[in-house]
């Protein structure tokens, strides 16, 4: 499973406040960030993001529909994604691998 560096966090803010999630959490993100894209741009790159993760399954949108768009306002994880936040924080806290020593 490959996931951008946005998409983990996406995944693991939302586990992290459980039930439904503004996704206007999610542009803490570019805050710590050096160079950061434009405002119009953070957006795109966020509702791409939220998109590819509602195509995998990971995730479930909530929004407002017109005619030709869906706007996603919030979002929850679905039993696939809360699987995936566990891989996740299990690549995070992965042990080093020590060598035993022989004499």
């Amino acid at each position: 499973m490959r996931l951008s560096s946005l998409q983990k966090y996406i995944l693991l803010k939302t586990a992290e406040k459980g039930g439904k999630v503004d996704r206007k959490i999610f542009r803490m993100f570019y805050e710590n960030l050096e160079k950061k894209p434009g405002k119009k741009y953070q957006e795109k790159i966020i509702t791409k993001s939220l998109e590819r993760l509602i195509d995998r399954g990971f995730i479930t949108g909530f929004g407002k529909r017109t005619v030709r768009k869906w706007f996603i306002t919030q979002i929850s994880l679905t039993s696939k994604g809360r699987a995936a936040v566990k891989e996740l924080l299990r690549e995070k806290q992965r042990k080093l691998p020590f060598r035993k020593r022989t004499k």
